[in-house]
């Protein structure tokens, strides 16, 4: 995997992206309002470079942050095409949450949503999530690939008439032999957007785009879910 330092980051990255976090209750849903957020550079959390408070959607203001050249994302290069940032979320009744791995494009809108879990006990629990690197940037196995038409032998099996475009599809969080991994019941339309954004990068044309959106919704079997979840 690619890997550079937190200094040569900081000296190659003359444009800027955006970013905006959302927070919610995980149990309700809700929005959670007046959450504080602390931006980080990924590697060092505790130079904090931005602090802000959630609203009543549970959004916090378009953050501008530095992003590496826009050129970076336009072709293959070994330089990263994305910062790194470090999202530390704390709210009233609620665990703390961090987010490491953030990722920031230039010229781009990044989206960071964090469900966070009610405080219990005596309210030292901390959750810590890492985003592994884009799947067009870091090193990850081969895609196991599946057959396009499965065959239907096991009872209790219900063979729509028609193509039905679900509400909600079913995210094995791991290789498919892997009884271990969690599975998450994740909107199909989350499930686009995020797993799009998996593959691709956001500065890509417009077309460019839409034609792999389309690909993901007519054949998701074909890519690998390296699904970044509304954590």
């Amino acid at each position: 995997m690619k890997n550079h330092s937190y200094i040569s980051m900081q000296q190659d990255t003359p444009d800027q992206g955006q970013l905006q976090v959302t927070v919610q209750d995980g149990a309700s849903n809700r929005p959670v309002e007046n959450a504080r957020v602390r931006i980080s550079y990924t590697g060092v959390p505790d130079n904090i470079i931005e602090e802000v408070r959630t609203d009543s959607s549970g959004k916090t203001p378009l953050l501008d942050l530095a992003a590496p050249p826009l050129e970076y994302s336009m072709k293959p290069v070994e330089q990263q095409p994305y910062s790194e940032y470090t999202v530390q979320i704390s709210a009233d009744g609620f665990e703390p949450k961090e987010v490491a791995g953030t990722e920031v494009l230039p010229h781009s809108i990044s989206w960071q949503g964090a469900s966070l879990r009610r405080q219990q006990g005596n309210g030292e629990d901390y959750q810590r999530i890492v985003i592994g690197p884009h799947t067009l940037f870091g090193e990850y196995p081969p895609k196991n690939p599946e057959a396009e038409i499965k065959p239907v032998n096991e009872s209790g099996e219900i063979v729509l008439s028609k193509v039905v475009i679900p509400e909600y599809i079913v995210v094995h969080d791991g290789p498919a032999g892997d009884t271990s991994a969690r599975n998450y019941y994740v909107r199909y339309k989350d499930y686009i957007k995020n797993v799009a954004s998996s593959e691709i990068y956001a500065t890509w044309p417009d077309d460019t785009i839409r034609a792999n959106v389309w690909v993901h919704k007519g054949y998701p079997h074909l890519f690998s879910l390296d699904f970044r979840i509304n954590i």
